[in-house]
């Protein structure tokens, strides 16, 4: 498989930042590098990051089943995350969750069609003060109200 130059060094980065033997530490920020640029983490990524980290494929599968921010299938551009664990359960986290199924037209685990919005319900983002929280991507947004995911959501919509 072949990755983008940028990822290449990325990749270069963080095998070199790690002692010998200890490869595996950049598993998963080379997982999450790898799905940012491919998409998905599909079998040929896992065959490809295995190889260059010495381990099975099996190994690698573990921590993609494992961790809910690594998808075999492709996100929206926009992934919206929203947490509807205890702290923001109880401050409007499952209201905001249907509030967003209502404003892009899909439900959880969903993608809009045109490929710019998904939507997921996820457990605690350590945001627990902050609460309701979710994520788009990378990004954390604290405080969210129905008006504020309205402004969020349009905001990403215009930029396109």
């Amino acid at each position: 498989m072949t990755f983008s130059t940028a990822l290449e060094a990325k990749f270069e980065k963080l095998l070199n930042s790690y002692p010998p033997g200890r490869k595996r530490a950049a598993l998963i920020p080379m997982l999450l590098f790898a799905q940012d640029e491919v998409g998905a983490i599909t079998g040929e990524v896992v065959n490809e990051i295995a190889g260059r980290l010495e381990i099975t494929p099996l190994q690698i599968d573990e921590v993609v089943t494992y961790y809910s921010m690594l998808h075999r299938e492709p996100r929206g551009k926009h992934n919206i995350q929203v947490c509807t664990n205890v702290s923001c359960l109880l401050v409007g986290g499952a209201e905001l969750l249907e509030h967003a199924e209502r404003k892009l037209g899909i439900r959880r685990g969903e993608s809009t069609a045109d490929g710019q919005f998904s939507l997921e319900e996820v457990e605690c983002m350590g945001a627990c003060s902050w609460a309701p929280a979710l994520q788009v991507n990378y990004d954390f947004h604290h405080f969210v109200s129905p008006e504020k995911l309205d402004r969020l959501i349009d905001g990403l919509r215009k930029a396109h």
